[in-house]
């Protein structure tokens, strides 16, 4: 361990404090001439450093340098007249002129330490005199002793029967020697003699551990039989058909997948060459072996049956030097099936440009006004839209206007149906796939459908349906506007609007644990409630005029409007099917009358559900026979409203529910007809 003594308080005396004071081999004994309050004073009392006002307490002991930071002559005369025989003066302009260096070398230096500490191996290097100059922990820890103590001592003093001395005259290396030590231990060393460039030896080194260490290791390469045991177990449970040749590209291993696939058994192949099993095409074993390069998707035919196959080869390459290559055989049979399952699910995904705007959206009912109101303030800001609603209350044309309403109309517009669509293939198409991801992956990789709607917006319908790690991956697109392909590690940012829709109960699915509620809270930042047709009838005269107008130009009809008891018998039905039914409902009427009819008449329809006409054409005891039908229509609702009211103890949240229509909804009939 060097002694070293700090002479002056200022900057490069602090600077010589922090950089010394990280180095092991190193020790400040004190620091003199102190005569003010500094960093390096204050620094020096945090490392419980001696501090002196002379060096006279130091004239006679074993110091190895002093550090002379002032500069001042009467200080550097004073340090000459001491005679120091084995120290080194170092002086403040040689410390001035390597300043800007020590940052460097201190770092170098400690992270070679660290490194050194954390080889499990000891490590001792002495120099040409036996003195040791490097321990690193290990060998302290299997010699029993204090690692920088040992620094500068003879190694003979550490170790008394240490060869390294003989290998300072020998020049020659020992290998794997056994060596007991003083405390019992047996180690197994390695000892190399250090040469320059100039070839003059300038030490020696040796590197040990503990023999149970050796032997363990040596217990654990006779377990390499049952590792390969183990590996041939894996390879025959993998439903993938595998092959494996070695360098010379002659059968080591195959599995039961390749033996159903080629026809070929263990006998046929191992040991045989690597074309044994092609009937027709090369063999992509050889073709690995001689450029050491992988091949992917290769087509040829196998087996005696001439089976069609895709082949991927890669090789094997164990310290650099190639050792076989290994081969997974993919049946064309088996992805063409794959495929035609896929080009369906594409079929099922809708990917249009947006076709509505808020001017085909027909009602001027309260509850579709407010419905709107907030669907065109969505439009005009980027936040998540949550469509809630029935089936078929409208909630796709919606998804179109909030669209065309923004100021990505000119960009595209993409709808997917989450419920139609199986789990696997929902996934990559709607985050994209990298090459080679999945049999089947096209090659080069696809964008997702979020990458299709980049700059535009995309249409989620059925958000309920999707799985929990679908959900988990759509949160990561809201949160960080991104999205990484599946088989890919490269997030892509996004720029897109993205509307949802579902006609499920979001709140119980979190309950069922089905769906997630951070994803919840996520899309619901701007819920719009699209009132079912039994909320607005009285949007149905508009409605039903509307579609007949639509009906009109599919099937090249001239119906004008439709009669009073025809609306009547609208207005009595429940409507379970809401805007899709009418709309059924009309077509089938209009598709069944005569050519030269104009007017729908109650004969015309279709049989309504019997159950919901009963309901609806119940008449409250209260009625006059010639109140006006709104009139009887509103005083029937209020008194159905305050009956359920009453009944969930004022409970707007549960009234709603059994009302099955949204809060706002129910607050606004409550303020309507003075409901407290």
């Amino acid at each position: 361990m060097k002694q070293i003594v700090i002479i002056g308080t200022n900057k490069i005396a602090l600077k010589c404090l922090e950089i010394i004071s990280s180095v092991t081999n190193m020790k400040i004994v004190a620091i003199v001439m102190v005569d003010e309050a500094t960093d390096a004073i204050s620094l020096a009392r945090k490392l419980d450093i001696q501090l002196e006002s002379t060096l006279d307490p130091w004239m006679n002991a074993e110091i190895d340098y002093i550090f002379e930071t002032t500069g001042n002559e009467k200080i550097k005369t004073t340090i000459d007249t001491l005679k120091y025989s084995n120290t080194m003066i170092v002086s403040e302009s040689l410390l001035q002129m390597i300043a800007p260096f020590t940052n460097y070398f201190s770092h170098q230096v400690n992270n070679l330490e660290l490194l050194l500490n954390n080889i499990r191996d000891g490590l001792i290097v002495i120099d040409a005199d036996e003195v040791i100059q490097l321990m690193n922990r290990a060998a302290a820890e299997i010699i029993d002793i204090n690692q920088y103590q040992s620094i500068g001592k003879n190694i003979r003093s550490i170790i008394r029967n240490s060869r390294l001395p003989m290998i300072l005259q020998t020049h020659q290396k020992e290998v794997n020697q056994k060596l007991v030590l003083e405390n019992g231990k047996e180690i197994i060393a390695t000892r190399i003699p250090l040469i320059n460039e100039a070839n003059h030896l300038v030490g020696a080194f040796a590197i040990f551990k503990n023999s149970d260490e050796v032997i363990s290791l040596a217990e654990e390469n006779t377990d390499l039989k049952e590792i390969k045991t183990m590996l041939e177990a894996i390879i025959h449970s993998s439903d993938e058909a595998i092959s494996v040749v070695d360098e010379l590209g002659n059968g080591l291993i195959i599995n039961p997948a390749y033996t159903r696939i080629t026809g070929l058994t263990e006998k046929e192949v191992i040991g045989e060459p690597a074309t044994v099993d092609i009937s027709e095409g090369e063999s992509m074993h050889l073709r690995v072996l001689e450029t050491r390069r992988p091949v992917r998707r290769a087509s040829m035919r196998v087996g005696p049956s001439k089976k069609e196959v895709l082949v991927n080869v890669a090789p094997i390459i164990v310290a650099g030097k190639l050792k076989g290559s290994v081969a997974v055989i993919h049946d064309i049979s088996e992805i063409e099936t794959l495929t035609t399952e896929l080009r369906k699910a594409k079929m099922m995904i809708r990917n249009l440009e947006a076709t509505y705007t808020f001017t085909d959206v027909i009602g001027n009912s309260p509850e579709m006004t407010v419905a709107i109101e907030q669907a065109k303030i969505g439009a005009k800001t980027p936040a998540t839209v949550l469509l809630r609603g029935a089936s078929g209350t409208g909630k796709e044309l919606f998804a179109h206007a909030i669209h065309n309403e923004s100021d990505r109309k000119y960009n595209k517009f993409i709808r997917v149906n989450c419920a139609a669509i199986a789990e696997s293939v929902l996934e990559s198409e709607l985050f994209g796939y990298e090459d080679g991801a999945f049999t089947g992956a096209r090659s080069g990789g696809k964008k997702g459908l979020f990458e299709e709607a980049n700059k535009g917006s995309i249409f989620l319908d059925e958000i309920g349906e999707l799985s929990l790690a679908t959900q988990a991956k759509l949160l990561r697109v809201l949160q960080e506007k991104e999205v990484v392909r599946v088989g890919g590690t490269n997030p892509i940012p996004l720029d897109i609007r993205i509307i949802t829709a579902t006609n499920a109960n979001l709140e119980k699915a979190i309950t069922n644990k089905t769906f997630r509620e951070d994803l919840y809270y996520r899309l619901s930042r701007l819920p719009i409630q699209i009132p079912s047709l039994h909320e607005r009838l009285s949007d149905l005269p508009s409605l039903v005029q509307h579609m007949i107008t639509k009906v009109n130009q599919m099937y090249g009809r001239n119906v004008k409007t439709f009669s009073t008891a025809t609306l009547d018998q609208l207005r009595s039905y429940h409507w379970p099917g809401n805007i899709r039914e009418l709309e059924n409902v009309i077509g089938r009427a209009v598709i069944f009358m005569d050519h030269t009819d104009e007017v729908i008449h109650l004969h015309h329809l279709p049989e309504l559900s019997s159950e919901d006409l009963k309901l609806k054409t119940k008449q409250p005891t209260m009625m006059t026979k010639d109140a006006p039908l709104q009139e009887v229509m509103d005083k029937y609702e209020k008194q159905y409203i305050e009956q359920v009211y009453k009944q969930n103890n004022q409970n707007k949240t549960n009234t709603a529910k059994q009302l099955q229509i949204s809060v706002r909804n129910l607050y606004y009939k409550l303020e309507k007809y003075g409901i407290n």
